[in-house]
């Protein structure tokens, strides 16, 4: 799959690609939209801003455009991967690197992301798991992989991400609240893998709480799948842009005629709505938790799409190009504070205008038992907010991209 590797394609390889770093960057941004979204807006908290008997167009691409973030995020992290081997370290060396760091990411997970999507300690949220803990054990698991042919990765790749969606016939139970059965250990498990969930950790409730926000099932394909594109950028420009372009393209082709068809791949079936607009929105409306067959179609395709169009511009060293590029540098330092910032800014916002502040300290246990009332702000302000989070950042930012670029301490590629 990787080809001949000629000079030029080799010494690039030893530096930052840019077109990577700048679509990492651009989810980067966006996904901080949702976040502030999560804690400014006055609906956040009552209705599901996909659910097309309550939301508006605007509130609904607003969460939707998120959709790409954390596929492109996985994806990405699997490309880099291979870049550093590529890069000249050995598979030994890069599967400990993998396991140290997916062991980092998912303490991360547990306890300053945690902290930072909360402000509180609460012990009755005992785990909060969402992409960092995902992209923590896919690492692991990667770890093993890519001592494998190339070949082989990228076909468990692809077959989980087609395949998967097959499990969805043998949901557990769903633990429904106090009163209600606790789930097996079996039955966490599979929560655990391929089903998005809240449950007691211990055997019995009252006990403290696990929050599976994303399932282990698809995203350790994605991440394989990621590590196989990696071989791409061994190749030369033209061969590594008409394949970008036809795997890109193929995939939102296949998207279209398999939502279309709408028998498999997608557990939320679509429906001709009120209008041609909602009828779209209802066609686009796929699966995220955990990710369907249509959802990683719909969003790796375009994906690899952009990497096309962004490799293409890469020399027009344009400020927007240049200041999204700075945020795909050092992804894991701005996730972090991004969650800080949105949080303080939905604070002080709330404060400023008398509205309440306390749901702003409390575990998202209590946001669903007793949600707020008067609470956010409409879409604008989200917006405002979001605009201005991301401004605060970027000096950060620079500022720790350019101590990477300059440094090579082992500490700072474990952020």
């Amino acid at each position: 799959m990787a080809g001949p590797v000629n000079p030029e394609t080799a010494k690039s390889a030893r530096r930052r690609i840019d077109s990577i770093d700048l679509l990492r960057g651009i989810v980067m941004v966006v996904m901080m939209l949702d976040h502030t979204r999560d804690f400014l807006h006055s609906g956040a908290l009552l209705f599901d801003p996909l659910d097309l008997s309550k939301t508006t167009v605007w509130v609904f691409l607003t969460r939707w455009i998120t959709h790409y973030c954390a596929p492109v995020f996985v994806f990405l992290a699997g490309t880099g991967a291979y870049l550093q081997f590529a890069r000249g370290k050995s598979k030994r060396e890069l599967s400990r690197f993998l396991i140290t760091r997916g062991l980092w990411l998912i303490i991360l997970e547990v306890t300053v992301v945690r902290f930072l999507v909360t402000f509180s300690i609460d012990p009755k949220l005992l785990f909060f798991l969402q992409v960092i803990w995902v992209i923590g054990v896919s690492m692991i698991v990667l770890a093993g992989l890519i001592h494998l042919p190339l070949k082989i990765v990228a076909t468990f790749g692809i077959a989980m991400i087609a395949l998967h969606n097959l499990l969805d016939r043998y949901p557990a139970q769903p633990w429904n609240g106090p009163g209600t059965p606790v789930p097996s250990w079996g039955a966490k498990l599979w929560m655990l893998l391929h089903q998005q969930a809240f449950f007691p950790a211990g055997p019995t409730f009252p006990s403290p709480i696990v929050a599976v926000l994303y399932p282990l099932i698809p995203w350790i394909g994605v991440i394989a799948a990621g590590y196989a594109l990696g071989a791409l950028y061994q190749m030369n420009q033209e061969r590594r842009r008409r394949l970008l372009l036809y795997l890109g393209g193929g995939s939102v082709m296949l998207f279209c005629l398999v939502r279309a068809w709408d028998v498999y791949g997608e557990p939320q079936h679509w429906h001709r709505q009120k209008n041609f607009v909602f009828t779209i929105l209802s066609f686009v409306n796929t699966t995220k938790y955990p990710p369907s067959l249509d959802f990683l179609l719909m969003t790796l395709g375009p994906a690899m799409l952009a990497l096309v169009l962004f490799e293409l511009g890469r020399g027009d060293g344009s400020w927007i190009r240049n200041f999204f590029v700075t945020f795909g540098r050092v992804p894991l330092f701005f996730y972090l504070l991004q969650w800080l910032t949105s949080h303080i800014i939905a604070i002080i916002l709330h404060a400023a205008f008398g509205k309440p502040v306390r749901w702003l300290f409390q575990t998202p246990v209590d946001w669903f038992s007793n949600p707020p009332t008067g609470n956010g702000f409409n879409l604008i302000v989200v917006y405002l907010c979001w605009i201005a989070g991301v401004l605060l950042l970027y000096p950060l930012c620079k500022w720790f991209a350019g101590v990477k670029a300059r440094r090579r301490d082992w500490w700072l590629s474990y952020l």
